[in-house]
């Protein structure tokens, strides 16, 4: 493949990564704003939605620009169906962020603290998933993406952990519904972000060997 080639595949690995990093940024604080209950903060994040939204058909339009062009085989035209795949998951990662400070614009500091305690306590593993995954991203990094999927299962133990206890809470005090069922959706944001951080692992393994690992076990 050409040297043209190559440059513009690098920068468009280069900014599929910089938007990974704007999205990782979202993320972190969707959760600081559920976490310190900070209206401000959450229209903020909802603002930055319409730049991703921008950012990932521009890098959606460059990859099939490069695909139609060049018309690339073995390892490059895996790495922009990666790119491919991975930029709509960012994009769907952002938009659970904004789902979430959505959901932060309706809490109250002094209304079911104990619920968001329990949030809070499990958003450093899936922030941790979530950078690993770009991490793996970058660096080719096979090993780490494999970890990444292991590390789903307990996010999704929380969501169901948590989804009983809602429940129970729901039983004992039926006047703060409203509240409670903007947890639950806060929650069930986090699990999605990490099913998409799965999503990222699994491309990265496909990038990096070829293997088609989806709907194996992890």
């Amino acid at each position: 493949m050409t040297v043209h080639f190559v440059h513009l595949l690098d920068e468009l690995q280069r900014r599929s990564l910089r938007m990974a990093s704007a999205v990782e940024d979202m993320v972190q604080e969707a959760c600081d704003a559920v976490a310190r209950v900070d209206h401000d903060l959450a229209r903020r994040i909802i603002a930055r939605d319409t730049d991703i939204d921008a950012e990932e058909v521009a890098v959606e339009g460059e990859a099939l620009r490069l695909m139609t062009l060049f018309q690339p085989m073995g390892a490059d035209m895996r790495q922009l169906c990666a790119i491919l795949k991975i930029n709509n998951d960012l994009e769907r990662v952002a938009d659970c962020a904004v789902n979430m400070a959505e959901r932060a614009r309706h809490l109250e500091p002094d209304v079911l603290a104990e619920a968001r305690d329990e949030l809070t306590a499990i958003f450093p593993a899936m922030r941790r998933m979530l950078h690993e995954a770009v991490r793996a991203y970058a660096g080719n990094d096979e090993p780490l993406a494999d970890r990444v999927r292991a590390e789903d299962e307990v996010i999704d133990t929380f969501y169901g952990d948590f989804i009983r206890n809602i429940a129970a809470l729901a039983h004992q005090a039926p006047e703060r519904m409203n509240a409670l069922l903007d947890y639950l959706s806060i929650a069930k944001n986090l699990e999605r972000i990490a099913d998409h951080a799965s999503n990222i692992a699994e491309d990265v393994i496909f990038l990096s060997t070829g293997r088609i690992v989806r709907h194996q076990d992890k």
